[in-house]
């Protein structure tokens, strides 16, 4: 048989991810990425119930604005980046810490294939569950905005915005997740790095120009409908250097480059582990 077997292969990525999404959706830590894709529709659910019984008020439009500050500074920044920490990272170093990776790597599947099938197994999860919460979370601010039938509202071009996020949401899943698996089969003790990623994140608003194109929160924020400015108190705004965003045509193939060679670097890695359960 001359060629490559795709079509084995795509059978066995298949079968993988299928496998994969069944563990990431009933396994012992999903309840922690459950609570954080819910945590945004959470918040403002909270504010819809407390509009509609008269303890706050609707400010119209401006509530757009909210949420897009919301939606960067904490669901972009804390609650995707922790969530795909927990789903992408776990993918092959919770293999390891259960003393079940042995089982992959016994089976007659290349390695590149099962790197394959675990990242699209946890892509899947990502946005499906963040997805959710960002789209959820949008309509329910448009929802209880609706109600007051302002112009600007009607005006609005609501569906880009709901699209807007929702592809912002799953390039950051998709470029957060690529870098979590490779650092879950690098690092014995992944946390650290993904620390150190998590603060070189938040910092990007401190850094020249340049230096922020080293980072996913650049391009990500860059995409979205509405920029949130930032807006720190006392000396630290004085540091804050706003950088020009980077349009589309750049930002999105520039992100899905990005996770398609730090997966190329995974499936290289995977070629050469060899898995030592004594030494865990």
């Amino acid at each position: 048989m001359s060629g490559r077997p795709w079509k084995l292969w795509w059978t066995q990525i298949l079968a993988i991810l299928r496998l994969e999404v069944r563990k990431s959706f009933l396994g012992k830590r999903a309840i922690v990425i459950y609570l954080l894709a819910a945590s945004q529709v959470i918040l403002f659910g909270v504010h819809a119930v407390a509009v509609a019984r008269g303890w706050d008020h609707c400010r119209g439009t401006e509530d757009f604005g909210v949420f897009a500050a919301e939606f960067q500074l904490y669901y972009l920044r804390l609650a995707v980046f922790f969530g795909c920490v927990a789903i992408f990272m776990n993918l092959f170093r919770g293999e390891v810490l259960e003393k079940t990776l042995h089982h992959y790597l016994l089976a007659p599947v290349r390695r590149e294939v099962l790197v394959a099938g675990k990242f699209l197994s946890g892509l899947a999860t990502a946005v499906l569950l963040f997805g959710a919460g960002a789209v959820l979370s949008f309509l329910i601010v448009a929802s209880h905005v609706a109600s007051l039938r302002h112009q600007e509202f009607l005006a609005a071009p609501l569906p880009g915005h709901l699209a807007a996020y929702l592809g912002v949401t799953v390039l950051a899943c998709l470029g957060y997740g690529a870098v979590f698996l490779m650092m879950g089969l690098l690092f014995r003790n992944p946390i650290i790095p993904a620390v150190a990623v998590l603060i070189w994140e938040s910092i990007t608003v401190f850094l020249p120009p340049l230096l922020k194109q080293i980072s996913v929160i650049y391009y990500l924020e860059s995409l979205c409908p509405v920029r949130a400015p930032f807006s720190g108190s006392g000396g630290s705004a004085l540091f804050a250097i706003s950088g020009e965003p980077v349009s589309a045509w750049l930002a999105v193939p520039g992100l899905i480059a990005l996770a398609a060679a730090v997966i190329l670097l995974s499936a290289l890695r995977i070629r050469k582990l060899e898995v030592n359960y004594g030494a865990e």
